[in-house]
C-alpha cells in the first residue's frame, strides 16, 4: 500500500512503482463472436486472477448479464470451472447462444462463411422474418457485425466509415467469426444457457457455496445513460442486486462504473472495491469499479477510500466529543 501512496502523490513515477496499466485486449484470446458493447475482454486478466486466489476450482460460474460472454468461455476454455450458466435476457442475443449450445453452431458458421456482404444484402436478409431459432441467430451476428459499436438496441444503425474507410465490412470477418463458433463446441456441453433474468438466477444459486459469480450489469445506476443507449433491458433495481448480493453464499465480484451511487451502495452493504484502467472505444483511459466481498487479491491496485464529506463529518464529532469532556472536566 505504501508504493500506491507514493504513486497517488506523483503521477509521473506510476510506470515505475508498477501501478497497473489498462490491458490490451490483443493480448487476449478472442473466444465470442460478438462485438458486444460494454464488452469484459479487458477484465479476463484480472478474473484468472481472481479465481486463481481460490483454494478449489469452483464447481459453477453465473454470469446473470452474459451478453458477448466472454468471461463464461474463458473460464470454460481454461478450465477454471466446471460448468457455466449463462444468462441472457434479451432474445436477439439468446438465439445465438441458444444455437450454439443446443447443436447448430455448424449451421451457423456456413452461413456466415458464405454470405455475400454488401450493404444490399444486409438489408434484405434483416427485413425478412426469421422462421427459426438459428436464422435469428444469423440476423443478431449480422447486425452486431455490421451497426456501429455492435449495438443492438433501438436507434442504432449501419456503420458509416468504420475502421480505415471499410465501412460495414470493418468488423466482418467470417473465417475467424467461423472458427470461433466452431470452437464453442469443445466447450457447449458445459453451458447452462437461459434466456431469462439475471436477479432470478442469481437468486436461485445464492445457497451454493460452490458457486461464483461473475456480476456485470447495465451501467444505469446514478442516473447514468450508457446502459440505455447500449442494451434493450437496461432497467434494474441497482439495490435489491447489491441486496441479493449480501446474501450469496459464494463468492461474487461485480464490475460498475465509477459512480457515486454505486459506492454508496457498496458501503452500506459492506463490500470492498477497487478501482481499475480501462480504455473505452475512443481510446481513452478511464477507471471502473470492482466490488467483492474480499479484494486482497487486488491489492495492488487503488483502493476507493471514504469520501470527505464523511471524514468531515467525523472529524466534526471528535471535535464536539472533545469540546464536551473539557465541559465536563471544567
Amino acid at each position: 500500500m505504501r508504493t500506491l501512496r507514493q504513486s497517488l502523490l506523483f503521477p509521473e513515477l506510476s510506470g515505475e512503482l508498477g501501478i497497473p496499466k489498462p490491458v490490451n485486449v490483443a493480448s487476449v484470446p478472442q473466444r465470442s463472436p460478438f462485438r458486444y458493447p460494454g464488452g469484459k475482454t479487458w477484465f479476463v486478466p484480472t478474473f484468472r486472477q481472481w479465481l486463481g486466489s481460490k483454494h478449489a476450482k469452483p464447481s459453477v460460474l453465473v454470469e446473470p448479464f452474459a451478453g458477448g460472454g466472454i468471461i463464461s468461455l474463458t473460464a470454460l476454455f481454461e478450465n477454471l470451472v466446471e460448468k457455466a450458466v449463462m444468462v441472457e435476457l434479451d432474445e436477439e442475443i439468446a438465439a445465438v447462444w441458444e444455437s450454439i449450445v443446443h447443436g447448430d453452431a455448424e449451421w451457423l458458421a456456413n452461413r456466415v462463411l458464405t454470405f455475400n456482404l454488401t450493404k444490399e444484402s444486409v438489408m434484405r436478409e434483416l427485413q425478412k422474418n426469421p422462421g427459426t431459432r438459428r436464422e435469428k441467430a444469423f440476423q443478431t451476428i449480422l447486425k452486431n457485425r455490421t451497426f456501429h459499436g455492435g449495438i443492438l438496441a433501438e436507434g442504432s444503425g449501419f456503420l458509416k466509415y468504420g475502421e480505415n474507410g471499410k465501412g460495414i465490412h470493418s468488423r466482418w470477418y467470417p473465417g475467424t467469426l467461423a472458427k470461433r463458433i466452431l470452437n464453442l463446441k469443445h466447450v457447449a456441453n458445459r453451458i447452462d444457457f437461459r434466456c431469462d433474468d439475471g436477479p432470478k438466477v442469481i437468486q436461485e444459486f445464492a445457497i451454493n457455496q460452490a458457486a461464483v459469480f461473475f456480476i456485470d450489469p447495465p451501467y444505469t445506476a446514478g442516473k447514468k445513460k450508457a446502459g440505455k443507449r447500449l442494451y434493450r433491458h437496461y432497467d434494474l433495481d441497482h439495490e435489491h442486486l447489491f441486496t441479493l448480493c449480501k446474501k450469496l453464499k459464494g463468492d461474487f465480484l461485480m464490475t460498475y462504473d465509477n459512480a457515486e451511487e454505486v459506492k454508496r451502495m457498496a458501503r452500506s452493504h459492506s463490500f470492498q472495491m477497487r478501482l481499475i484502467p480501462m480504455t473505452n472505444t475512443h481510446h481513452a483511459t478511464m477507471e471502473e469499479l470492482v466490488i467483492g466481498k474480499d479484494l486482497s487479491w487486488m491489492d495492488g491496485f487503488p483502493a476507493v477510500h471514504e469520501p470527505d464529506t464523511e471524514y468531515k463529518t467525523r472529524a466534526t464529532k471528535r471535535k464536539q466529543t472533545y469540546k464536551s469532556l473539557k465541559r465536563n472536566i471544567a
